[in-house]
């Protein structure tokens, strides 16, 4: 439902509704999402909530499987980039 708290704009359940929508959209739709999220809610611990209210009921979705890929990478961060990360003689 609009307004909320892990779905702030409503944008994750539209995009359910979008006909033929494809995974570079549904990609598009989550960052917005992140990006809209209220301050001190961070976007890995409201995607279980996200994917049990939404991705359950449409497993096959293309938003479905953004927000599961989300969930992996957001739960396995990595450094990317300066001083410590580069090789060393």
């Amino acid at each position: 439902m609009k307004g909320e708290t892990f779905d702030p704009k409503g944008v994750i359940r539209e995009s359910y509704l979008i006909e033929g929508i494809e995974a570079a959209e549904c990609r598009s739709i989550f960052l917005d999402w992140a990006l809209s999220l209220p301050d001190g809610l961070e976007a890995r611990e409201v995607l279980p909530k996200v994917i049990a209210k939404y991705g359950e009921h449409h497993p096959e979705h293309p938003m479905t499987q953004v927000l599961q890929a989300g969930l992996v990478q957001m739960q396995a961060p990595r450094r990317r980039g300066g001083w410590r990360s580069r090789p060393r003689n």
